[in-house]
């Protein structure tokens, strides 16, 4: 695996709280099924990882297509991510962004993890949050350090989906991606906004999406 932090690259807005998933009291989540969504997801990871080499690039996205949309709240994550931006979009912009969206976070997936070195997830608790939502959190145990990742997911007429990631308990990507975005949104407009996300989806085979920056670049 390229990268063991595992920023989780493309989820882009920070959806129902600022900057962290707080530790709050342990209660019984709602409907008890979130933790399998994020438990399944976490095997598929490990299953690419192992058979990365006969994978190939194509074959791992392949692979991780299908277990993304049956785990992470795509459209619901990328309005978010544009937050006041997305009701200025016609449902064709919006379609399009939502497309962009997922297949940066597939190829950010496919890319990344590119190798086995006995990495494991361990699931450490599963409880209520604000909003009728749940948070997973986990450990990503390596070789060289253990990395907690906590999920927040929501029900959905398709069952739990994720709609944040939050890396050591605190750090929120969406909401380092929604302010990203937002700004560029705001400065440049929406084509540009599209165009970057596309040619980060667009890169060269084999080479992780390009480092984030204010303006995409």
């Amino acid at each position: 695996m390229r990268n063991s932090r595992v920023l989780v690259a493309v989820l882009l807005a920070v959806v129902l709280l600022p900057f962290a998933a707080p530790r709050a009291r342990a209660e019984a989540a709602p409907g008890g099924d979130a933790k399998p969504v994020v438990e399944k997801f976490h095997a598929v990871l490990i299953d690419v990882m192992k058979n990365a080499n006969t994978l190939g690039l194509e074959g791992r996205k392949e692979k991780l297509g299908p277990a993304l949309d049956a785990t992470y709240d795509f459209p619901a994550m990328a309005q978010r991510s544009i937050a006041t931006g997305w009701p200025k979009l016609d449902q064709s912009q919006r379609d399009r962004f939502i497309a962009a969206f997922r297949g940066l976070t597939l190829r950010t997936y496919a890319t990344r993890f590119d190798g086995y070195a006995n990495e494991r997830f361990e699931t450490t608790g599963e409880e209520s949050s604000v909003a009728n939502t749940v948070i997973v959190r986990t450990v990503l145990h390596t070789e060289t350090e253990n990395i907690h990742l906590d999920y927040r997911l929501r029900s959905t007429p398709a069952g739990w989906r994720v709609i944040d990631v939050y890396l050591s308990g605190t750090v929120s990507e969406l909401a380092l991606r929604r302010a990203e975005y937002s700004s560029v949104l705001e400065r440049e407009g929406f084509e540009a906004l599209l165009s970057a996300l596309e040619r980060k989806v667009s890169d060269s085979p084999g080479v992780p999406p390009r480092s984030s920056d204010s303006r995409l670049k």
